[in-house]
């Protein structure tokens, strides 16, 4: 496969615009802003700030990659706006409606819309979706296969907020792009033990709300908006379902903050004990104590290099050290993608 991409996750990027507004945590040291407003000065960054629509010569990218995937008979996944956000509110609405059109028109890529404004996804598809086919059938009518959908998720706050709205939108597959990682998540994803029960989000027949009355579908008092909903009326709807990737990484770049290896191990973990695909992107800039070093001249991490992680400057682990008192600065590069000395690369199928 070709690939135009370093991305681990993906085979190609496509920018259909370029241009965002921070809104989170997890955008405090955005790459794109530094590259493409600072240094380059392509667009400017912010509220209120135009967008820039990519060249015609960018959008016939995707229609040459969907005739290579069906000549080789393969799928290529594609990340969408990876200097942008499909679901900005201050990018037109015929921008989507094109991008949309083009989305429908290769059906041999997979597209991965991630996303740090999940609430705004709903109603922008649909509204996209009924443009193109002239009001006739909407997103929810008909979700396309080759649409992903993604929120990005940096600590538990987020999970908490956003992972329900993103359940709330039909989709082919749903994912996590948990990078940067800011803190420790308890995902709450459903284990094996639970895989027959019912889930509740968006559930019009066997539940009531967002909560189940019955009491056998699972323990009462539990977390359930990532519960899958076997309930034979929401089946196939895209309604109900879980979380079907979830993509870890810490944060690259000048500015970046450590992550500790523990909030990763905890969602191998939580992705092991509930069958979703796991895939570590990378440790960022910094390398913990002890970790494995995919470089071999970074073989441990020299004391000279030191940085206090619970000192002024890097207090980000949340009181949880386990232990591992220190990370390095070694590059992105040297840190590379071992979680105890394992690559991960899972994928949905």
């Amino acid at each position: 496969m070709t690939k135009n991409t370093k991305i681990e996750w993906a085979h190609h990027t496509f920018n259909p615009w370029i241009g965002c507004t921070k809104v989170g945590p997890g955008c405090d040291n955005c790459y794109a802003e530094a590259d493409f407003s600072t240094r380059r000065k392509v667009v400017q960054w912010g509220a209120g700030q135009p967008r820039k629509h990519t060249a015609p010569s960018t959008w016939a990218q995707p229609l040459r990659w969907n005739k290579e995937a069906e000549r080789l008979g393969v799928r290529y996944r594609v990340f969408c706006a990876s200097l942008a956000d499909v679901f900005d509110n201050e990018v037109p609405v015929q921008w989507r409606i094109e991008l949309m059109s083009l989305i429908l028109q290769t059906p041999n890529l997979d597209w991965l819309l991630l996303t740090k404004r999940i609430g705004n996804a709903a109603g922008m598809l649909e509204t996209a979706c009924r443009a193109v086919h002239a009001g006739r059938e909407g997103w929810a009518d008909n979700v396309p296969a080759n649409v992903w959908i993604g929120a990005t998720i940096c600590n538990q706050a987020e999970a908490e907020r956003d992972i329900p709205k993103l359940l709330a939108v039909p989709a082919a597959k749903r994912f996590l792009s948990m990078e940067p990682l800011l803190g420790s998540v308890n995902l709450l994803l459903p284990t094996r033990t639970w895989a027959n029960s019912c889930g509740t989000l968006a559930c019009d027949h066997c539940c009531n709300g967002d909560r189940c009355d019955d009491p056998t579908h699972f323990a009462r008092g539990r977390p359930d908006y990532t519960r899958h909903c076997r309930c034979p009326h929401c089946r196939g709807t895209g309604r109900g379902r879980p979380i079907d990737w979830v993509i870890v990484g810490g944060e690259s770049g000048p500015n970046s903050r450590p992550m500790h290896p523990d909030w990763a191990r905890s969602l191998r973990d939580q992705c092991q004990a509930a069958s979703v695909p796991f895939l570590f992107k990378q440790w960022g800039e910094f390398l913990p104590s002890g970790a494995d070093a995919d470089d071999p001249a970074v073989p441990d991490v020299p004391d000279t290099r030191l940085f206090w992680s619970n000192g002024e400057k890097w207090d980000c682990f949340d009181g949880q050290r386990a232990g591992l008192d220190l990370v390095a600065r070694v590059g992105k590069k040297a840190a590379g993608r071992l979680l105890d000395g394992v690559e991960h690369n899972g994928v949905p199928a």
